[in-house]
């Protein structure tokens, strides 16, 4: 997934629920960041409309909320690596707090308007997520956290995922694709359990 995918806000609370429901199985969930853009330059207002109509079909689709009226502002350069290396270094830190700084930083991209491409903006949400400020400041900016991003970057590339989210179960090696892309829990719940039925009876 990545932090700063549309369809990943809207699959939020869909994930949140299967993670429940893998949990009552002793099942755990990994957390995997993808890199969706890798830009380096502002957003041109073309960009900027065709992305926005994506937010309003992920808003159609899921109800998840949007601050549309400050979204993506003039200059703003969409570049999802730093918020994608935030949650690695989270993962890395305190794998629990991973996932609350996920939420952080989807609610304060999506609802809030926040640019959550800057560092200071990444630190402050990872203290509020649990993890003290200057302890997240030393990691993400740490060679080391950079090579772990690309190394999830380059896992994702290697298993040819086009499309975020994307959910895999994984038993002995094998990896089992659930969904490509967005999925309503009526659809996954389903699929879940039956997977692990199957790995708990393997």
């Amino acid at each position: 997934m990545d932090p700063m995918c549309s369809w990943c806000w809207g699959f939020a609370p869909v994930v949140e629920a299967l993670a429940e429901q893998a949990a009552a199985a002793d099942v755990p969930l990994q957390l995997v960041v993808g890199g969706l853009r890798r830009q380096q330059a502002a957003l041109e207002p073309a960009v900027r409309v065709r992305i926005l109509s994506h937010w309003q079909a992920v808003n159609a689709a899921t109800g998840q909320l949007f601050d549309f009226a400050n979204a993506l502002p003039e200059g703003f350069v969409y570049d999802t690596e730093p918020a994608c290396r935030a949650l690695v270094t989270a993962r890395q830190l305190d794998e629990q707090s991973a996932w609350s700084l996920l939420q952080l930083i989807q609610q304060a991209f999506y609802t809030e308007g926040r640019d959550v491409t800057q560092g200071p903006v990444l630190a402050e949400l990872a203290e509020r997520a649990g993890i003290p400020r200057i302890e997240f400041a030393a990691a993400f900016d740490s060679q080391a956290m950079q090579a772990a991003t690309e190394a999830d970057f380059a896992w994702v590339q290697d298993l040819g995922i086009a499309g975020f989210p994307t959910l895999l179960a994984e038993r002995d090696g094998q990896l089992a694709l659930l969904t490509n892309g967005y999925q309503s829990l009526e659809v996954l719940q389903p699929l879940l359990g039956r997977w692990l039925e199957h790995a708990v009876h393997a």
